[in-house]
C-alpha cells in the first residue's frame, strides 16, 4: 500500500524533473506547451528593418529608432572631428557655421578657399553661394505670398460672430508680385 501512495505524490512532470536534474539536464523542459513565438532575429550593425511600425537600426552595436528628423539632427549637431581632415573640432561658433554650410571645419573652409583663390575661381564661388543665398530667398517671398493669396477672407471674433474682411483687389496684387518676383528671376539668370 505505501507504493500506491508514493505514485500518487509524484505526477509524471515532477518524475521526469527530477529525472533532468539527476542526468545533469537542468535547461530541459518537463512538459509541452503551446503558444505564440515571436520570431527572434539577429541584426548586425547598420541593418535597417521595420518593427511595429518604427524604422530601426544598430549604430555602434546600440539598438535606435531612425525618425524623419536625423538627417536634420546630422545638419544641427556638430561630430567631434572633421570629416575631412579628421582633426577635434572645437565648438566656437565659426566651426558649427562653417560645418552647417560646408560640412567641414573652420580650417578646412579656409584651406579650400585659398586653393579657389590660387586657381582664380573665388569669384565664381562667391557668385555661386550668393545667387543661392539670393534664390531661396525669393522662393520664401513666393511662399508667402501664396499663402497670403489663399488665406481665407473670413475670421471668427470673439463674440463667435464670423466678419468677411474686405480690401482691395487681392488678384491684381497677387498677379502683380508675382509677375515682380518672376523679372527678378529671370534677371538673375
Amino acid at each position: 500500500m505505501s507504493e500506491n501512495n508514493l505514485k500518487k505524490e509524484f505526477s509524471k512532470r515532477e518524475v521526469q524533473r527530477m529525472r533532468n536534474l539527476i542526468t545533469g539536464k537542468t535547461g530541459d523542459r518537463t512538459q509541452v506547451q503551446a503558444g505564440y513565438e515571436k520570431n527572434k532575429y539577429d541584426h548586425k550593425e547598420g541593418d535597417v528593418w521595420e518593427e511595429s511600425g518604427k524604422q530601426w537600426t544598430i549604430k555602434n552595436g546600440i539598438k535606435q529608432t531612425m525618425t524623419k528628423l536625423d538627417t536634420f539632427k546630422k545638419l544641427v549637431v556638430l561630430p567631434i572631428c572633421c570629416p575631412e581632415c579628421n582633426k577635434h573640432m572645437k565648438s566656437n561658433d565659426l566651426n558649427k557655421k562653417m560645418y552647417s554650410i560646408h560640412g567641414k571645419c573652420l580650417d578646412c573652409v579656409i584651406d579650400m578657399e585659398s586653393k579657389l583663390k590660387l586657381e582664380n575661381r573665388y569669384d565664381d564661388y562667391a557668385k555661386s553661394i550668393l545667387n543661392n543665398n539670393h534664390n531661396t530667398y525669393l522662393e520664401d517671398v513666393e511662399s508667402a505670398l501664396e499663402a497670403w493669396y489663399n488665406e481665407n477672407e473670413s475670421y471668427v471674433t470673439e463674440a463667435g460672430e464670423i466678419e468677411a474682411w474686405k480690401g482691395g483687389n487681392k488678384k491684381d496684387i497677387y498677379d502683380q508680385v508675382k509677375r515682380q518676383l518672376d523679372k527678378i528671376k529671370s534677371e538673375q539668370r
